[in-house]
C-alpha cells in the first residue's frame, strides 16, 4: 500500500478483512465543530473515530502533548489495529489533521500506514457513499513501543540555536512567524525560534487538499531555505501543522525530519525562550 491513496483506491479496497480506516479529524475551538457528532452524522463506510482530541498526554506539561505508549496502545488494540493491519487516515478539517494521526502511527511502529489524499472533503465531492453506520471492531492484542527518535523537546531546540545541526521549518501563516499579528490561536504574541525557516503547511497542498508532488514539494523546501540533504526539525502552534510538512517530507523522499512536540504554544509561552521576529534570516 503507498502511503497516499486516492478515493478510488480506497473505494475498490472498502470491506478488505485487512483494512483499518480511521477518521482523524480534529478542528480547532473557533472553528465551533464537533468533530465526533460529525463523525456520528455521516463517515465513509467502515471508519471508526480515531478521537485525537483526547489523544493526549495530559500528565506533560507540553501542551497537547503526543500520546504516551499505553495510550496509544489502549486505543488502537480499541480500534482493532494489529501488526498486519492497513491503516488509511483520513479527516475532514481545515488543519489537515491525518497527518498527526500518520506520525503517531508511526511513532507507535505501524509501518503499513496511510493517508487519504482530499480527505472526506474530496470523497464528498465525488459523490461517494457516506455511512451512519458505526462500525464495532474486534479488540486486538496490539503491543505498542514508541520510537521518539524523531521527537524534540524544548531542551533540544534550544541547544539547537546557532549550530546548524538541524534545520527548523515553521509550518504557520507568515503573519504569525514573523510576529506581524499575534498567535490568537494559542494566546501568544507573534514570532519564531531563531534560526526557523517558513513554510506554511497550506502550500504543500492544492487547493483540493490533495497533496503536491515530490518535484513540486522538493521545490517548495528548496525556496524556503530547507536543504533536504541534511536534518529537518519541524514546529508549529501545537504539532499538529508541522506533521503536514512531515509528511510533504515523507512524500519528497525524506523519511528522518523530527517534530518539535511543543512547538509556539510551549516555546512562545516561555519568558525565558529566545524569540525572533520579522522573515527568516
Amino acid at each position: 500500500m503507498q502511503s497516499l491513496v486516492t478515493t478510488t483506491w480506497l473505494a475498490d479496497q472498502l470491506g478488505a478483512s485487512d483494512l483499518i480506516l480511521l477518521d482523524a479529524s480534529l478542528h480547532l475551538p473557533a472553528a465551533n465543530r464537533d468533530a465526533e457528532a460529525e463523525y456520528t452524522a455521516g463517515h465513509i463506510p467502515g471508519a471508526c473515530f480515531l478521537g485525537l482530541s483526547n489523544l493526549t498526554d495530559t500528565q506533560s506539561s507540553v501542551p497537547a502533548a503526543l500520546p504516551r505508549a499505553d495510550q496509544m496502545q489502549d486505543r488502537l488494540r480499541t480500534l482493532g489495529v494489529d501488526e498486519g493491519s492497513r491503516v488509511v487516515l483520513y479527516d475532514d478539517s481545515a488543519l489537515r489533521t491525518s497527518a498527526r494521526a500518520w506520525f503517531m502511527l508511526r511513532r507507535a511502529g505501524l509501518k503499513n500506514i496511510a493517508l487519504l489524499d482530499g480527505g472526506l472533503g474530496k470523497w464528498r465531492a465525488e459523490g461517494r457513499a457516506i455511512s451512519k453506520d458505526v462500525s464495532e471492531p474486534a479488540v486486538s492484542n496490539l503491543k505498542v513501543e514508541q520510537d521518539d527518535r524523531l521527537v524534540r523537546d524544548k531542551a533540544a531546540m534550544h541547544a539547537n540555536i546557532g549550530t546548524g545541526a538541524e534545520q527548523m521549518v515553521d509550518a504557520r501563516d507568515e503573519g504569525r512567524f514573523t510576529g506581524a499579528i499575534e498567535d490568537t490561536v494559542h494566546g501568544l504574541a507573534g514570532g519564531h525560534i531563531p534560526g526557523a525557516r517558513n513554510l506554511p503547511f497550506t502550500k504543500v497542498l492544492h487547493g483540493d487538499g490533495t497533496y503536491r508532488d515530490r518535484v513540486q514539494l522538493r521545490a517548495l523546501f528548496d525556496d524556503a531555505g530547507i536543504d533536504l540533504d541534511q536534518p529537518v526539525v519541524a514546529s508549529c502552534g501545537s504539532g499538529v501543522t508541522a506533521s503536514v510538512l512531515l509528511f510533504a517530507l515523507h512524500i519528497a523522499g525524506k523519511d528522518d525530519a523530527a517534530l518539535y512536540d511543543g512547538s509556539w504554544s510551549e516555546w512562545g509561552a516561555d519568558p525565558v525562550t529566545p524569540k525572533k521576529t520579522g522573515a527568516a534570516a
